[in-house]
């Protein structure tokens, strides 16, 4: 019985296929970073410096520490957790889709906010310690994201989380990062991505309730690509002139969008959201859940515009706000365009947070200025740099946000644009 023909996948099959693919493309490319060029290795932590902006969509009001972690059937790996009191702290775990598996803290886990956590393979019984909260894993690989708010005491913050410490056992077998093909966020992979694709795939379990679906697809178009240097060029010419448009056009504004921000509650469990698990992982990758941290994308001012670093804007927050809207803390973070970074200017400010002492309008309003250089209207602390000449993107982020966020009833003010 011979087989069925290889026939061309519609446009909208491959569009819908590279949008669910990108993502993980996305989370390989950090992979391959992470331990090929960065060398921390697997189940070794990363201590990142207080302050440090060198990885992508950086929050600078806490320390972090990340770590691959990677585990077998035979095999678990620990993390112990300081006792941490009096400030915002958790244990992001995501799996290599950007999907968050747990958070540990607190306020999750009252009865063991710290000590040993036990990462093993979903399915498997390697000995773990009686007293340890045990972490199922979906897949072989997880990374984990703490974070300690620094508050006004950074120096004790940085003392927690070097008591962070992991432990894994020897001969955890570890598959080496997936091939992916090379690409930035200005030049996004074309067809190479499918013929990385099924093999990516199959690295990567995916807890998308339509996952299979859309893994179809990518095998589909795989394996017309495979069929003819014509075939991928169609379906290059797909990507190029549909797929990459949807997606770019998706980053402008996506999700619960009002007064020029964009909010994806679906952060960090994305259902069948593809594009805007794609989008988070773009601009944002490692989000965590809105329960944790709620992340506000600002991009276009009152007049419709993208925002633009030559151009003041104001942003007038009514009395007590955004302090009345946390039971953690916020922060306000300026970077660039496409690739997420904060800017560099003279005053190394790249954010304006809760431990701000920020001047008060007359009426008890806050207003936070965006410009070049500092407005005359502006306390000087109510002021953060803009690149003049060049684009940028903002992110309020508010960690443990109070109902009316969480509901959707609140959205962060209008971005003025004053002259």
């Amino acid at each position: 019985m011979s087989e069925s023909p290889i026939t061309q996948p519609s446009d909208d099959d491959v569009v819908s296929a590279y949008l669910y693919l990108f993502a993980r493309l996305l989370v390989a490319r950090q992979e391959n970073y992470d331990i090929n060029v960065e060398g921390v290795g697997w189940n070794q932590i990363k201590y990142n410096p207080v302050g440090s902006a060198e990885f992508v969509n950086p929050n600078l009001d806490v320390a972090y520490l990340e770590a691959w972690v990677a585990v077998d059937a035979e095999h678990a790996v620990t993390l112990e957790v300081p006792q941490i009191s009096g400030r915002y702290y958790t244990v992001q775990i995501m799996d290599v889709w950007g999907e968050v598996i747990a958070n540990v803290n607190e306020r999750n886990n009252a009865d063991h906010p710290a000590g040993t956590i036990a990462f093993r393979l979903a399915g498997s019984t390697p000995t773990v310690d009686p007293g340890a909260l045990v972490i199922d894993l979906p897949g072989p690989k997880a990374k984990i994201l703490a974070r300690v708010e620094l508050k006004d005491t950074p120096d004790a913050a940085v003392a927690l989380q070097q008591q962070f410490t992991i432990h894994a056992p020897d001969g955890v077998e570890i598959a080496p990062p997936p091939v992916v093909p090379d690409f930035t966020n200005t030049q996004l992979p074309g067809v190479e991505a499918f013929r990385v694709g099924p093999a990516l795939l199959a690295t990567a379990p995916d807890a998308m309730p339509d996952a299979a679906r859309y893994s179809a697809m990518v095998s589909s178009v795989a394996n017309y690509v495979a069929t003819s240097d014509d075939a991928a060029a169609a379906v290059d010419a797909v990507i190029h002139t549909k797929a990459v448009p949807a997606f770019l056009a998706g980053t402008k504004g996506f999700g619960t969008q009002r007064n020029g921000w964009s909010v994806a509650f679906s952060a960090g469990r994305f259902g069948n959201d593809v594009l805007a698990r794609a989008i988070v992982d773009y601009g944002g990758i490692w989000a965590n859940v809105v329960d944790e941290a709620i992340y506000y994308v600002g991009q276009l001012g009152s007049d419709g515009e993208l925002l633009d670093g030559s151009q003041t804007y104001e942003i007038r927050f009514a009395s007590d706000e955004p302090d009345s809207l946390v039971d953690a803390f916020w922060s306000l973070t300026l970077y660039s365009v496409p690739d997420y970074h904060v800017v560099a200017n003279p005053l190394d400010r790249f954010d304006i947070n809760s431990e701000a002492s920020l001047t008060t309008n007359s009426d008890g309003t806050t207003s936070i200025w965006l410009a070049p250089e500092r407005p005359a209207e502006a306390g000087d602390a109510n002021w953060l740099p803009t690149p003049a000449g060049r684009g940028f993107s903002l992110n309020l982020r508010l960690y443990v946000a109070r109902a009316p966020a969480l509901r959707g009833e609140w959205f962060p003010p209008v971005i003025q644009a004053v002259r």
